[in-house]
């Protein structure tokens, strides 16, 4: 058989078998139907077995590729599935390891990534510019999720478009708003599909896929490089892997630790198994890095067992903080400790050399930025709610639940009180925080810290009279400020529009409540005063529009469907304008 069709016969089986392994999961299935799909599971896996080996034979210089690990550990993995079935047992029916399905599956799964790795996608800008690959891919992949999330076997008792839609969406874009309760409305398959779907959208598709293509073939074309330089913000073109491998290890390291600590700070006599336990923590350690808010809580975290739960809550509140900070800031800021530590245990000849500017300017203005709007909002929330929310707490708790309370807004979209029960002052500072939201190339939204940052330096430099916004000796670059002022516009341009199209079709709602929730959906927050589920239709078309515009950004998407003007080499005369 000539190798090309090979490959080409391999991929497409190892394609039918992922749809297969979808099927198998999301559909109840006969003895007969099951029969056939564990059969045909095993044709994938020895046809992938037999394309893997002509692939080395064919190219032996394929041994000398890191891929190379992951292949042979796959490969033998398959191998000892095909020994367990023609020398052990029958599948399924042992009571060895094979005895669970889910391994044949997982092999499909290997199969299926050694084949897609070995294509060769080649992004043309002249197609698509990054700005509409970028929305392109939250859009494909919230379809995706809403289709995965109707499949029989996801729900207990079925789910319509519109809400498998919203839930999708929300999901993708790291919201945490919900129309049904994630919890007891969506089976363990239907929340594992959630789950995966907020660690895609926390750390976009095209994240994953661009490194992990670079991973398995060694390298990338200059096209891909140039739309991935402007997807991660890389200065550098030969940054832009190594900025991937960092947002990759810092997820996956920090989403770890937090799982681990999850899981210590829970009682073991509310689980009914290990497994149960285990999820718990894996679901909301992934939730809380990306800032989706998504709880397996009807109440999220003020539910009686777990709103007490303080060690709990800090391990959530550290988890949502290092993933709105930005996989930049927390990657210098990680860099500037390694640097001091350096500079503290070396001496004499071995002492680290003065480096300057080690903590670069973004870093120092979105850190000075979050730390000083947190301490504002602690104390005002301490302050305001000591009375109310806070009053069941007591001591360190009620430090603990206004930290929680003060943090959360930003995107996080946890609640460890009833919501709907803050005060009015408590609601509007509620807003602003929503509003301003998390740090850049985070897992948040908002109009970031930055921005907000700008504004307040750009009318400091108006107050004293300068013409330039100077700061730790820099000075903020126009295009950045010019950037900044569009976010903010556009930001208030579409809250309003999804405020009024909802007060529309909801005109029993309360303006406070609908606005409470556009800005939620607007900033990816998740938090809402209870009106969710109680939306039209409409509404929560409106809200799922809000949602994606929130995620992607406003900027983006103009970016994407205006044509980019040729630079131009003339400049007309400047004429200043009435403002006041």
């Amino acid at each position: 058989m000539n190798l090309k069709l090979l490959y080409r016969v391999a991929l497409w089986v190892s394609v039918l078998g992922i749809i297969a392994f979808v099927s198998d999961f999301g559909y109840a299935q006969s003895d007969w139907s099951q029969q056939l799909f564990d059969g045909f599971y095993f044709v994938v896996l020895g046809i992938g077995i037999v394309s893997t080996f002509a692939r080395y034979l064919q190219n032996q210089a394929l041994l000398k590729r890191k891929v190379f690990i992951f292949d042979f550990l796959s490969i033998c993995f398959t191998l000892w599935i095909y020994y367990q079935f023609l020398f052990v047992g029958v599948p399924f029916e042992t009571d060895l390891l094979l005895g669970n399905p889910i391994w044949v599956r997982i092999a499909v799964l290997f199969t299926f990534i050694r084949e897609f790795s070995e294509v060769k996608l080649n992004y043309k800008r002249t197609v698509l510019n990054p700005a509409q690959l970028f929305v392109f891919s939250f859009l494909l992949i919230i379809l995706f999720g809403t289709f995965l999330l109707m499949l029989p076997k996801a729900t207990y008792e079925g789910i319509s478009f519109a809400d498998a839609l919203f839930t999708s969406t929300s999901a993708v874009c790291v919201t945490g708003l919900i129309v049904v309760d994630t919890g007891s409305y969506f089976t363990d398959f239907g929340q594992i599909i959630i789950m995966v779907l907020i660690q895609i959208g926390g750390l976009g598709i095209l994240t994953f896929a661009s490194y992990f293509s670079y991973f398995f073939k060694g390298g990338a074309t200059y096209e891909n490089q140039l739309a991935l330089s402007d997807i991660t913000s890389s200065k550098k073109l030969g940054e832009v892997f190594s900025t991937l491998k960092y947002i990759i290890l810092i997820t996956f390291s920090i989403e770890l630790v937090s799982g681990i600590l999850i899981y210590s700070s829970l009682d073991a006599e509310h689980y009914s198994s290990q497994y149960e336990r285990l999820f718990f923590a894996v679901f909301h350690s992934i939730s809380a890095f990306c800032n989706a808010g998504f709880s397996t809580l009807s109440n999220s975290l003020y539910e009686s067992d777990f709103k007490f739960n303080y060690p709990l809550q800090l391990t959530i509140i550290g988890t949502f903080v290092l993933g709105g900070l930005g996989f930049p800031i927390v990657a210098n800021s990680i860099n500037y400790l390694k640097y001091q530590v350096r500079k503290w245990v070396s001496f004499g000849k071995n002492k680290a050399a003065f480096r300057p500017w080690v903590l670069n300017l973004n870093s120092r203005i979105t850190l000075i930025t979050t730390f000083s709007i947190t301490t504002i909002a602690f104390v005002a929330f301490y302050l305001l709610e000591y009375d109310n929310t806070l009053s069941e707490h007591s001591g360190l708790g009620k430090v603990v639940t206004a930290l929680f309370g003060a943090t959360t807004p930003r995107t996080a979209g946890f609640n460890s009180i009833d919501t709907a029960a803050m005060l009015f002052p408590t609601i509007m500072m509620v807003f602003l925080l929503m509003w301003i939201g998390a740090s850049p190339a985070s897992t948040g939204g908002g109009i970031k810290t930055s921005t907000f940052a700008i504004a307040t330096l750009n009318m400091l430099s108006l107050a004293k009279g300068k013409d330039r916004i100077e700061v730790f000796g820099r000075e903020i670059a126009a295009i950045s400020i010019r950037r900044a002022f569009a976010i903010i516009s556009l930001s208030l341009i579409v809250i309003g529009m999804g405020i009024m199209l909802i007060s529309i079709f909801d005109s029993e709602k309360s303006l406070m409540d609908i606005g409470f929730e556009c800005f939620s959906a607007y900033s990816t927050v998740g938090l809402s005063l209870g009106i969710t589920a109680s939306l039209t239709t409409q509404s929560k078309l409106i809200l799922i529009l809000v949602m994606f515009v929130g995620r992607v950004s406003m900027l983006t998407i103009i970016i994407a469907v205006f044509k980019k003007v040729k630079s131009k080499n003339y400049r007309y005369p400047s004429e200043e304008l009435t403002i006041n």
